[in-house]
């Protein structure tokens, strides 16, 4: 091979390797940008809304309180609607993402909306108590102001199989309540109080939020549920309408000019090679409450 022929050859191969990092870097900023929200806009619009869902029974908060921080950091976004189909959950996860809610509207400067399908009720209210519109259906339920907690008794079972409970504790109320034996007057006492601390906790978030006195809240917080034109009159929410009208709201709350851009989280996909070497727990349905005989306090529409 000649001198100018092996110059020849590296030329191309430099060459070659540079258009092939160039397609590599250029597929990746469109990924990341459809990954972003809109495969129409590939990320580079400035009027963007996102939209995160919270769907179901509340049992952690992680996934919504990631997809609200990712949004928060996006300068892109300049509102956020909360799609909101759930009749509550547990209560630290409520309160977590309420939380959240609160830090991104305060120290992120995001608009935030609540816009309530069927069901925003409980701890699903509770969250959007934070945000700074709700908007709801004629008929969607909510409400449901009260803290339940509930566990199984199985002592029953275990005299008829004959079983005897052994326990040594450290202090009366160390195992309360237990699964295997009625309560003690002193452990009802006990356990109302744990719930009455979170009852009060629920009034001054929904007092807070509504802007209303604590007797007023009270009143409506017997855990009834109302419909959203109920809701309304009661001044539980500020707007009868559907998403886009949540939308609309955010858009204008945000000084948003024109058409926004609608993003949404990228779906967290399982395969089963994820099944298969990982945790799969949390594929499964109502997966906190298996084997636990523990306690659960919730901020829940039963």
């Amino acid at each position: 091979m000649t001198k100018n022929q092996s110059k020849w050859l590296v030329g191309v191969i430099v060459g070659g390797g540079a258009l092939l990092l160039l397609f590599v870097c250029l597929f990746a900023l469109l990924l990341f940008s459809f990954r972003e929200g809109s495969s129409s806009d590939f990320g580079f619009s400035k009027n963007k809304i996102g939209i995160v869902d919270l769907n179901g029974v509340i049992f952690e908060s992680k996934s919504v309180v990631d997809q609200l921080q990712r949004f928060a950091d996006n300068s892109a976004i300049k509102a956020i609607v909360l799609r909101i189909d759930s009749p509550g959950g547990g209560v630290a996860a409520s309160q977590e993402i309420y939380n959240e809610v609160l830090r991104i509207k305060q120290k992120r400067n995001k608009i935030i909306v609540s816009s309530m399908a069927s069901v925003g009720a409980s701890g699903a209210y509770y969250i959007a108590c934070g945000t700074d519109k709700i908007v709801a259906n004629p008929g969607t339920i909510t409400g449901s102001i009260g803290v339940i907690a509930e566990w199984y008794n199985y002592g029953d079972l275990m005299k008829w199989a004959k079983l005897k409970s052994v326990v040594f504790k450290s202090g009366e109320l160390k195992d309360a309540p237990s699964p295997v034996r009625e309560l003690t007057e002193q452990e009802k006492k006990y356990l109302q109080n744990l719930i009455d601390d979170m009852y009060s906790q629920f009034l001054t978030a929904v007092a807070e939020g509504r802007k209303l006195d604590l007797e007023t809240v009270r009143k409506f917080s017997d855990g009834r549920v109302y419909t959203g034109r109920d809701a309304k009159s009661k001044k539980l929410i500020d707007e009868i309408g559907g998403l886009q009208d949540a939308i609309d709201i955010a858009a204008k709350l945000a000084r948003i000019t024109g058409e926004p851009k609608l993003v949404s989280p990228p779906k967290e996909r399982r395969t089963l090679l994820d099944l298969l070497m990982g945790d799969i727990s949390s594929a499964l349905p109502f997966n906190s409450n298996v084997g636990d005989t523990r306690i659960q306090f919730s901020y829940l529409w039963k």
